[in-house]
């Protein structure tokens, strides 16, 4: 039922998109050919969005899938920007195709994104813990058909109760939206704790890590005292972040699916059309585990892949290794597939993107953990934060020694990327801080496309 609201949803986004969708200098894009690939949240494709893909005249395709975006205009001024300096970085014989990847996805308006918002542009004044009628409507799009529980969600959060009951209530609303009504029983070790534990205490968590993110709840006008043990009210902060959380919870499982039964199949099929052509995957947040995820479609011994870079990946650093260091019985959701890239996994990470350094591990620890919800454990880290874990041989890398020497020709290699990402307000910091012509230049090089 969720699928075919969905497939509704995906046919907006489609109408929406359908102006861009033909390969040229559309959809507000400077480079071309450009073209755009549409997929609904089961990772159909729209199949009017593929022909334009495969008729491009070029020798190598830039397949960039952006994290979260709530609107065609948001991400059509995230691949214009970040496509901006390609034509000046490749060699003569390099002919650029440009592919935007489009999927449901929902961006919060208190989540400025640097060089197109300053901090707090989005969230219209005065709302505080509310919902300003931009989230709400983006909430709207992402869960179809659950107006009545966002309604109440968004009173509560209006209201701002002094009551356990209405955290409660709250909690339970948020676990229906996230498709986990269980409760606390709910697939231990699958779910995380955010969404399973107790409401009060998960909040009160929030609210903190919100404090460390860059200030007090958003709106709450009470400081972070009351999260250490003061009036209820003042955690209503941390109760809008459960619900932001909620939400990228939906959208990392929704990634991994478009990536998978989607992009991946695609992309193969794009192959066997073109053989010649070579393909650099690029994703930003979620989308980066969205093109990583891709790479399960890709068959053995195939080299159409030519490079993989991640942008601030909102996935784990552990996902390409053979072993778990905490689990050795284990690998990685993505063990060996570093393997089926032609060219190296590039995995970009900043210390100054607060939201995988502070929010990814409380949203990635799993129901039943000894640890609790608050202190850093390396087994929920991401890949944005502090690079690929656990797999061996794997070199580090600054962006400027990236750029001056080079990297590796196959295997993954982390680079960190904070000399240039590192704007941002809160609560995300500089996940989104993307657009740098150093980062285009790091694509390039990765997929040797140079001069």
């Amino acid at each position: 039922m969720e699928g075919d609201l969905m497939a509704e949803s995906a046919a907006g986004i489609g109408a929406e998109f359908g102006a861009g969708i033909g390969a040229g200098f559309g959809a507000g894009i400077g480079v071309g050919p450009y073209a755009e690939l549409i997929f609904d949240s089961d990772g159909d494709v729209d199949r009017a969005t593929y022909g334009p893909v495969e008729r491009m005249e070029a020798t190598d395709l830039l397949v960039f899938a952006h994290g979260w975006n709530s609107d065609r205009s948001t991400a059509t001024r995230l691949y214009d920007r970040f496509f901006a300096p390609f034509p000046g970085l490749v060699g003569p014989g390099v002919r650029l195709g440009y592919v935007g990847v489009v999927w449901p996805s929902i961006r919060f308006s208190d989540e400025p994104i640097p060089d197109f918002d300053p901090p707090g542009a989005l969230a219209e004044p005065g709302f505080g813990t509310a919902l300003d009628p931009a989230t709400r409507e983006a909430l709207g799009r992402f869960w179809p058909g659950r107006g009545a529980e966002l309604d109440r969600v968004a009173e509560l959060l209006e209201e701002r109760p002094e009551s356990e009951a209405a955290f409660g209530e709250f909690g339970a609303l948020v676990r229906r939206l996230s498709g986990v009504d269980g409760g606390p029983a709910t697939a231990p070790g699958e779910v995380p704790a955010l969404l399973t534990g107790d409401v009060v205490e998960v909040c009160r968590a929030l609210a903190l890590a919100l404090a460390e993110a860059g200030g007090p709840p958003p709106g709450s006008g009470d400081g972070p005292d009351f999260a250490l043990g003061g009036g209820l009210r003042g955690l209503w902060g941390g109760a809008k972040e459960l619900l932001r959380q909620a939400s990228y919870y939906q959208m990392k499982k929704r990634a991994g699916v478009v990536g998978e039964r989607g992009l991946g199949p695609v992309l193969a099929e794009l192959a066997a059309a073109r053989p010649a052509l070579r393909i650099h995957l690029i994703g930003h947040s979620f989308g980066a585990r969205l093109v990583s995820f891709s790479l399960r479609a890709v068959p053995d011994g195939a080299r159409y892949v030519a490079s993989l870079t991640l942008l601030q990946g909102a996935f784990s650093h552990y996902a390409f290794c053979d072993r778990l260091p905490h689990d050795r019985g284990h690998g990685g959701a993505l063990r060996g597939l570093q393997g089926r890239v032609d060219g190296p996994v590039v995995a970009c990470h900043s210390p100054y993107d607060s939201a995988l350094k502070v929010f990814y591990p409380l949203a990635s620890r799993m129901a039943g953990d000894s640890a609790g919800l608050l202190g850093f454990d390396e087994r929920w880290g991401a890949i944005g934060h502090d690079g690929v874990q656990a797999v061996p041989g794997a070199p580090r890398l600054s962006l400027e020694a990236a750029l001056r020497e080079g990297m590796p020709a196959t295997g993954c290699v982390s680079v960190d990327a904070g000399s240039v990402v590192r704007r941002g307000g809160a609560p995300s910091g500089a996940h989104s801080d993307i657009c740098h012509a150093e980062l285009a230049e790091l694509v390039v090089n990765a997929g040797r496309m140079g001069r």
